[in-house]
């Protein structure tokens, strides 16, 4: 079976100028002519054009591109795995530069001052203005919504590595305080779950007990929070949310 140019650049999305031009330069010469002499391409052709096509879209040079496919060394599995390898090497590549796009535009949204040099590093972390748009949504809490906003619009680089200094301490002494069997009832549990509290006062908004409960529910029922605690140690979303709860009895009875 052969098909027309105009079919094949149709399939393949590319323009009969191109094709032409492959054939002109031996890149790809169709394997047919039809009476009249116009070109038809065979199963093989497209093969072909697919490979050159694969090697294309990772930046190859049209004579490097022949060199390759022409190399009676190669066999089509041999090719199908470079083409598997520079593909996957480029999506880490792209995917990197997605996560770099999306920490800048975190940053941009929180109000970060960034310098030129900082803006190519990796931001990181959770956001933690999410703690206040959450608050803002299940209890209307306009005011400390604004209040958080007009504080991290101050922030700098600094002081967010500060911030994530902090909770990556108190992490680190939560996942112990587990370790040893502490429950969440208990005094330390609760004075660990009041740190929290006052962790988020000082740095986003001022989280009254009723505001830290609802929090310590959405740790649990959120997935996106609760895979957050529990990277810190498994269980620990549970365990903070009955230690805020345990802790906001204690400070309201």
């Amino acid at each position: 079976m052969s098909y027309p140019v105009g079919e094949v650049a149709g399939l393949a999305g590319v323009t009969v100028r191109t094709l032409h031009h492959y054939d002109e330069i031996g890149l790809l010469v169709p394997g047919g002519r039809s009476h009249a002499g116009h070109r038809r391409y065979s199963d093989a052709d497209l093969d072909r054009l697919q490979q050159i096509l694969f090697y294309r879209e990772l930046g190859f040079p049209l004579d490097e591109v022949a060199a390759l496919l022409d190399d009676p060394q190669a066999d089509p599995h041999a090719h199908l795995r470079r083409q598997h390898d520079l593909l996957t090497a480029r999506i880490e590549k792209l995917r990197k530069m997605a996560t770099a796009v999306e920490h800048a535009m975190e940053a941009r949204t929180m109000g970060i001052r960034l310098t030129p040099e900082e803006r190519f590093e990796v931001f990181g972390g959770k956001d933690p203005e999410e703690h206040a748009q959450e608050a803002e949504r299940r209890w209307g809490g306009t005011q400390a919504y604004a209040e958080s906003r007009r504080r991290t619009a101050r922030y700098g680089k600094d002081d967010w590595k500060r911030m994530q200094a902090e909770v990556a301490s108190w992490g680190g002494r939560y996942d112990a305080l587990m370790a040893s069997g502490e429950p969440a009832t208990g005094e330390p549990a609760m004075d660990m779950a009041e740190e929290h509290r006052q962790h988020i006062t000082r740095w986003f908004y001022a989280c009254s007990y009723d505001i830290h409960r609802g929090l310590g529910e959405m740790y649990v029922s959120d997935e996106r929070f609760k895979e957050f605690y529990d990277s810190m140690r498994p269980g620990l979303a549970e365990h903070l949310r009955d230690a805020i709860t345990a802790n906001a009895a204690r400070h309201e009875g």
